[in-house]
């Protein structure tokens, strides 16, 4: 697979950059969810807080140990209308990051809600591996 030598920031619903590569860490601090692959290639899952908006992870299905040590065969986000977890909330977004290898399938559920102006999407950070000068 071929290196790309950047730093990709941005809410991006396409992880297929992640696919072929094998993690060799993958952690949750319940707010965040954080993969390290053996390429150095890192990938952090996040919300950055605006204002009047809540973005968290609902729940984690699968074990992320199932990511780490092979290649990764699925990367990919959906998001759904299914109703808010809270009658009175206003706005929300339910998004789900699906990861996949040989060895089962991971499904991170987040929630979001605002008052509907603000972001209740997910944060994606890609760090590639710089390329070695010749």
């Amino acid at each position: 697979m071929e290196q790309i030598g950047r730093w990709d920031k941005g809410v991006v619903s396409d992880l297929s950059v992640l696919v072929g590569r094998t993690m060799v860490e993958v952690k949750t601090d319940g707010e965040e969810l954080h993969m390290v692959g053996e390429d150095g290639t890192r990938a952090r899952l996040y919300h950055e807080q605006d204002c009047c908006e809540s973005v968290e992870i609902d729940d984690i299905t699968g074990d992320l140990d199932n990511l780490v040590g092979v290649p990764l065969l699925m990367a990919e986000m959906v998001e759904s209308d299914d109703p808010p977890k809270e009658p009175y909330d206003e706005s929300h977004t339910w998004t789900f990051y699906k990861f996949g290898t040989v060895k089962g399938y991971v499904t991170v559920k987040w929630y979001g809600t605002s008052n509907g102006y603000y972001s209740e999407g997910v944060d994606v950070a890609i760090k590639f591996p710089c390329l070695e000068a010749d």
